[in-house]
């Protein structure tokens, strides 16, 4: 990339007014300060840098290991002191975009891990600069977001990967040759559910802030979102159960449960979604939610019509009614979740990941090889890193005859928007109505120009005299279609931008 090139997009001049805190983003340096890193060509290792190395991204590293990893950034290093203890000789950044301008020349490809609100804006501009990228689930926070990192990686030929590693084992291959051979028929309706969430939801939002630990930049985790007083419900982990920085159980899991279902039925933008939930908040994603989204029909695939079809989502505890012939007793949730698909012929079960497929009639499928399997190619289980090294091969090919990844944005981004969708079901709930969806054009065609909407900022609740009272504080009534409009597209933080949407 030309250095006038690099300097339109994310030069550091532009940096230094997107955040207070980064004049002083870089103060844990070890003293070695790497030098000389020496550009690897990718026909040999990769360069990898990695954002948000605390949790799942040091996973993620650990599985890459074979490649140099040379950069890791964290707002928090002592959540992230595993990721330093082990990649020693990374040179370390409390911000990306310090990171980018300093070591962009030396990095080809990124692996973020960050909080959901901020993986658009670390991947739309590391995929501007030319750097491939793995991308933790869900892909991002808003749909919105997943449009334009699908549109980005088309533009910069670059590859990418969605971090839902169950995609390179053989569980979502089975079901889409189980689906698509036509052994249980057209499929009407799917019903998914997970036994998330298994971090607190549901709750009302603080009434003052914490101290800041000494180890956390908490404008840098802020980042694109509203500044809020730090408290410690927030991070670590704990930030999913919350709007402005996670999509709570429903994008930390459908992105695991239903890829088998978006890929198997071919899914794409749906036509109508509506959702109900425990006490909605503001602030704080329900503790259990139910959403519908209706798919209008797609043609065929295989020997099934792919006719109109409604997808169910549970969490929270609650489970989808189990078929009549379900076998008493037994538990239909496999790692996590679980999915019945319908059939005009038989019912199909399978687990999180698409793992053990069974049809409820106790016929068994002989399921040919395909190509989908990325762990037989590889010779690793997706647990043991064959979803990251599928990305590797990934980024080492030419762009022009690239195999995809099994996960890669150009499917990964269509099938987000599905997951965020349902999020914006549940959290427009309250207009009681079946929203209508314009996909393409990102917009819900049936919410009236005069139509309000409230939301719960505290539910109120408390004894009295033995009798347990809500007083609940609501939000001022706001036009719905606005309100709906920053939920599909997040407005940022001031200093905070995203590349442009290509054409």
């Amino acid at each position: 990339m030309s250095k006038t090139n690099y300097d339109h997009t994310i030069s550091r001049r532009k940096f230094v007014g997107m955040s207070m805190a980064a004049t002083a983003a870089f103060t844990i340096v070890p003293s070695f300060a790497v030098s000389g890193l020496g550009h690897v060509p990718p026909s040999d290792k990769l360069n990898i840098a990695g954002i948000g190395v605390g949790g799942m991204g040091l996973a993620n590293l650990k599985h890459l290991s074979s490649q140099n990893i040379v950069a890791l950034c964290d707002v928090d290093w002592k959540y992230a002191s595993g990721a330093a203890a082990t990649f020693p000789n990374a040179k370390k950044y409390w911000d990306w975009r310090k990171m980018f301008d300093e070591m962009g020349k030396d990095i080809d490809a990124v692996v973020i891990a960050t909080a959901d609100h901020t993986h658009a804006i670390i991947a739309a501009h590391a995929m501007t600069m030319g750097k491939h990228v793995f991308l933790q689930k869900p892909l991002t926070h808003s749909v919105y977001e997943s449009r334009l990192l699908t549109k980005l990686a088309k533009e910069h030929k670059v590859a990418t990967q969605m971090g839902n590693q169950g995609a390179s084992g053989e569980g979502v291959a089975k079901t889409c040759e189980i689906l698509w051979s036509g052994a249980i028929g057209d499929v009407k309706r799917v019903e998914s559910f997970t036994d998330r969430p298994i971090w607190p939801q549901g709750l009302n939002t603080p009434e003052r802030g914490d101290w800041v630990p000494q180890t956390l930049d908490w404008d840098l985790f802020t980042g694109p979102a509203k500044m809020r007083p730090y408290n410690e419900v927030y991070h670590p982990w704990n930030w999913r159960g919350w709007w402005d920085y996670g999509t709570g159980a429903l994008g930390d899991m459908a992105c695991h449960v239903l890829h088998p279902v978006f890929e198997g039925l071919q899914l794409g933008y749906p036509s109508k979604v509506q959702a109900s939930s425990s006490l909605l908040l503001t602030d704080s994603a329900p503790v259990s939610q139910a959403v519908k989204l209706t798919f209008p029909s797609r043609g065929t695939k295989g020997k099934i019509k792919l006719g109109e079809v409604d997808v169910h989502w549970y969490d929270g505890g609650i489970q989808p009614m189990l078929p009549d012939n379900w076998p008493a007793g037994k538990n239909p949730n496999k790692s996590g979740g679980g999915t019945f698909f319908y059939g005009t012929k038989d019912i199909l079960h399978v687990g999180c990941y698409g793992i053990e497929p069974e049809l409820l009639s106790g016929k068994t499928i002989a399921a040919p090889k395909t190509e989908r399997r990325v762990e037989e190619e590889l010779g690793l289980s997706w647990k043991d890193g064959a979803h990251e090294m599928d990305w590797v091969r990934a980024c080492k090919e030419n762009p022009e005859s690239r195999k995809p990844t099994t996960s890669d944005f150009a499917e990964a981004g269509p099938f987000n928007e599905m997951v965020v969708m349902g999020v914006l079901a549940v959290r427009l709930q309250a207009l009681n109505k079946v929203l209508e969806w314009d996909g393409e054009n990102m917009r819900f065609t049936n919410i009236g120009a005069n139509e309000e909407i409230r939301t719960v900022i505290k539910d109120g609740f408390k004894i009295e005299e033995g009798h347990p009272t809500f007083n609940k504080d609501w939000t001022e009534p706001m036009n719905a279609i606005a309100y709906s409009q920053e939920l599909i597209k997040h407005t940022y933080r001031e200093g905070w931008t995203l590349p442009d949407m290509p054409s």
